[in-house]
């Protein structure tokens, strides 16, 4: 048996891996096939590539499009883009400028409530790629402001936090569109993260093929759920570990392995549907 994870990230977003680091992860974990799916950046895809065909690892391209909707964080995962797409690189070089914006934004928050950080802190966690609020978790756990990084995203940096700030400045149907147009596949990434199931169909409509089903945080219960919605409007099914490394709390690799024929299906679905 030949099995996949379409949900990992490296270092040029906000995974701890090197492209290498996560190629000899894949293959520990045993792993035939994998996504690097970096937050609104596809600059880790090729260098992932290149230590794959060491290891004789697929290496789907991928990307995570961060949109917002109705004050709240919503990923849209796209499967084998073309990294190259102008109108994407040049939507996603806004992206990556409205990401430090928003740090300074957060930051400020922060020292509102009487936490020191500077944005400098938060830069200095990442390699170049793009920031989030991960990279701001980390930055307040090595300034000794909270002890690990689940509190700070627990008691601030949550989408209810009160250090929250979204500034993305892209809708979901914007971010199908690219993705799309990109010659990609659409995905709505861990659909658990939304709390409410009925925008899922609200998604939908916006032009996603697939659902992000097997996910370490969805229970059965929601695993079944999402794939009668899947089947009920004719989605595909992916899933994987969203590993980032040492960066959380866990390494989650090899702990969601998908049937390789899930990535076949997958293929076959570029341009179309």
């Amino acid at each position: 048996m030949k099995y996949a994870d379409l949900h990992l990230h490296t270092v040029y977003s906000d995974s701890t891996y090197t492209p290498q680091e996560l190629i000899a992860a894949s293959v520990k974990a045993g792993l035939s096939a994998i996504s690097v799916v970096d937050h609104d950046t596809v600059e880790g895809i090729a260098p992932t590539i290149a230590a794959a065909k060491k290891e004789n690892i697929e290496v789907v391209p991928g990307i995570e499009l961060s949109a917002e909707y109705e004050q709240s964080e919503v990923h849209i995962l796209g499967y084998y883009v073309d990294c190259a797409n102008k109108e994407l690189l040049l939507k996603l070089a806004k992206v990556q400028q409205n990401r430090i914006d928003r740090i300074h934004k957060i930051t400020e928050k922060l020292k509102e409530l009487g936490l020191a950080l500077e944005p400098d802190d938060v830069f200095k966690q990442g390699t170049g790629g793009t920031v989030g609020r991960l990279h701001v978790a980390r930055a307040m756990v090595e300034k000794g402001l909270v002890s690990s990084t689940y509190e700070a995203f627990q008691k601030y940096l949550g989408d209810k936090g009160p250090a929250f700030f979204l500034g993305f400045r892209v809708s979901p149907q914007e971010a199908v569109s690219l993705i799309r147009n990109a010659g990609g596949v659409p995905v709505l990434a861990h659909p658990c993260t939304l709390h409410n199931d009925e925008l899922i169909l609200k998604f939908i409509s916006c032009g996603i093929m697939g659902l992000e089903i097997y996910y370490p945080e969805h229970s059965q219960g929601m695993i079944n759920l999402y794939l009668d919605i899947a089947k009920n409007y004719n989605l595909l099914v992916t899933g994987g570990s969203d590993c980032h490394g040492k960066g959380k709390s866990e390494v989650r690799i090899g702990s969601i392995k998908l049937p390789y024929e899930l990535v076949e299906e997958i293929k076959a679905a570029k341009g179309g549907r």
